[in-house]
């Protein structure tokens, strides 16, 4: 069921890990080289992912191969929102793909790549399928983010928030259903690329979402999917139970499973970015999940 495990998400991305408790990036080559060989350990045969970059940038790459951490990955990845987010334009994938590629031997994946509909549907229907024809067959995976609009009454997982302004909100508009579940155009768009496209879709605790995501996906003929599995959510009542229960309703697609977010109560400082106390412990955390579920 799980064919590969990432670890982190956007570790140079100061929504996902804070720079200012780990300027040069230390901690966290040591933190993600400890939870590679934890998970090599429990189960040699799947894919370590390096997580997915956000900005893509290859002197990241290169600071972690100075570093150690890529001696316990087999494949890095990226991320990119060239029509939301990102100061280049949605020609240059091939480009971005070529810098990385320059910088590591290691496979590059595309491990969330959209185009939200805050703007227009049909600005999202056209950015799917320019970015089909612009990746396809050009990496190993490539998931496309995000089967469901992230809910209105949640937040999103950035810095700033509404300091953003519409980058903000484009957070909320990058899914091919809407919050009420209703298609959006590019849903049968999206379909015309299945299997070669994956999809990312995070679950959060006790997500209402799962199994009707799980009947959309295989109605889109979906194989590849990418989601997580939290540390800080292992801290919660049932957590193991809901894992459980979304492990088991994913279990005919092949997962990539994403491992991240620092207990409050674990970090230097009382945040889900923050570098861990000790590192070992979010190591031992991928193993257990990797022995549980692989």
């Amino acid at each position: 069921m799980i064919e590969a495990a990432m670890i982190w998400n956007e570790p140079n991305n100061k929504s996902h890990w804070d720079p200012l408790l780990d300027p040069d990036w230390s901690r966290f080559a040591r933190m993600a080289r400890l939870a590679g060989e934890a998970i090599h350990a429990e189960n040699g045969s799947l894919t370590r992912v390096l997580g997915g970059m956000s900005p893509i940038d290859p002197g990241f790459i290169r600071r972690m191969q100075d570093q150690g951490a890529l001696t316990a990955m087999d494949a890095v990845a990226v991320h990119g929102f060239p029509l939301d987010w990102n100061l280049w334009s949605i020609h240059e994938w091939p480009e971005k793909l070529r810098e990385i590629e320059a910088a590591t031997a290691l496979p590059v994946w595309v491990s969330e790549v959209g185009v939200s509909s805050f703007g227009a549907e049909e600005v999202q229907d056209w950015g799917l399928a320019r970015t089909a024809a612009l990746l396809k067959g050009r990496a190993p995976r490539i998931h496309w983010y995000s089967l469901y609009d992230l809910p209105r009454a949640w937040e999103a997982t950035t810095r700033h928030r509404e300091a953003e302004g519409s980058s903000y909100y484009r957070h909320f508009a990058m899914g091919l259903l809407r919050e009420d579940g209703t298609p959006k155009p590019a849903l049968e768009t999206f379909g015309r690329h299945t299997p070669e496209f994956g999809l990312c879709q995070w679950f959060h605790y006790q997500d209402h979402r799962l199994d009707e995501a799980v009947r959309w996906m295989q109605r889109l003929g979906v194989r590849h999917l990418r989601t997580g599995l939290s540390w800080a959510d292992s801290f919660r009542p049932d957590a193991l139970a809901w894992f459980d229960r979304q492990m088991d309703a994913l279990r005919d697609f092949d997962v990539t499973v994403t491992f991240c977010f620092t207990p409050e109560h674990r970090g230097i400082e009382p945040h889900h970015t923050s570098p861990p106390l000790v590192p070992e412990e979010f190591a031992e955390f991928c193993g257990a999940m990797v022995r549980r579920y692989a």
